[in-house]
């Protein structure tokens, strides 16, 4: 059994893997809607953020490489003797299925915490561009200001001409 475990409100990138001391028919009902959340002690979760894993599914890469892989966990979080040993299934919860509220989770006797992992967070910083294309490029304004004078000067000169005409046909 696992002690209560508080959940922050916003919190993000957090990956909680519970062992399931269950027959596989348990198991596999976790994956109906409300079951997992009943499992955990809370009210609410999507279920889009909660796996039920059969580690028999894994046997080709096993829990580790499939946590590495999957979700860029750092491989030195991961206790690899201690997830190797595990059978049966696991109930693999992300920090979205608490929805950003703050949450209390009280754990049926049957999941035991096994880790906490981090998910690496994304960079979203860049460094400024550096294509000529980006650094010497005139603004729509300035294009627009410069076809507006352009045009002008043609429209004046072509009723310059027109007058110019008019007038020597007229005399």
């Amino acid at each position: 059994m696992t002690a209560a475990l508080t959940i922050p409100s916003g919190e993000r990138g957090i990956l909680r893997l519970f062992s399931l001391d269950m027959a596989p028919e348990q198991a596999r009902f976790l994956t109906e809607p409300g079951a997992a959340a009943q499992m955990l002690g809370t009210d609410d979760l999507d279920p889009a953020q909660i796996d039920v894993i059969a580690l028999d599914d894994l046997a080709e890469i096993g829990l580790p490489q499939y946590l590495i892989d999957g979700f860029s966990i750092p491989p030195d979080q991961i206790n690899i003797a201690t997830l190797t040993a595990l059978t049966g299934h696991v109930l693999l919860v992300r920090s979205r299925a608490f929805k950003g509220r703050a949450t209390t989770l009280t754990p049926a006797p049957q999941l035991a915490l096994i880790a906490t992992l981090t998910e690496p967070q994304t960079n979203w910083n860049a460094p400024p561009m550096q294509s000529t294309i980006s650094r010497n490029r005139t603004s729509p304004r300035a294009i627009r200001a410069e076809t507006r004078r352009l045009g002008f000067a043609l429209f004046a000169a072509t009723m310059v001409l027109v007058v110019v005409i008019v007038f020597m046909v007229a005399t």
